[in-house]
């Protein structure tokens, strides 16, 4: 697929660049063979706050991007993943944080299973479906607060 090889350049651009990246969308598109909307998509979708990236765009000059991988304590991870979830998260989101917190060895894969299920619409059925990302979130935000203490 198109989108992951996309992701994997920009994942290795990254490594090599020590976490902080500044790339031209049209410039890589044309080196990809693609329209410079498939590098946005994947920026948009891929990297992210939740999967603990900074991105800056500027506009003009063929569309130049900053991507930063953010390198926190595990607190401070934490504290950034307790006020990023808000007021309500869907299910989908919620898998997202987690998987990054599992790739930054916040949490091990038993505690992913255990999290996730606990997250899940599944485990939520009793709730109205327009009701589960409220719970979702202050569930989610509680167990953060006991992995801080």
């Amino acid at each position: 697929m198109l989108a992951d090889s996309i992701a994997k350049l920009i994942e290795e651009m990254l490594d090599e660049s020590g976490g902080s990246l500044e790339l031209r969308r049209n410039e890589m598109a044309t080196q990809l063979g693609c329209v410079p909307s498939q590098i946005s998509y994947v920026i948009t979708s891929r990297f992210t706050p939740e999967r603990g990236y900074i991105i800056e765009s500027r506009r003009g000059g063929g569309g130049c991007i900053r991507i930063v991988r953010k390198q926190m304590h595990k607190s401070e991870y934490l504290m950034h993943f307790f006020y990023a979830i808000g007021s309500e998260i869907d299910e989908a989101e919620s898998s997202a944080y987690l998987k990054n917190l599992l790739g930054n060895s916040i949490i091990n894969e038993k505690e992913y299973a255990i999290i996730y299920a606990s997250l899940s619409n599944a485990a939520l059925s009793s709730i109205p479906p327009e009701g589960r990302g409220k719970v979702r979130a202050d569930i989610f935000r509680h167990i953060i607060l006991a992995m801080m203490g």
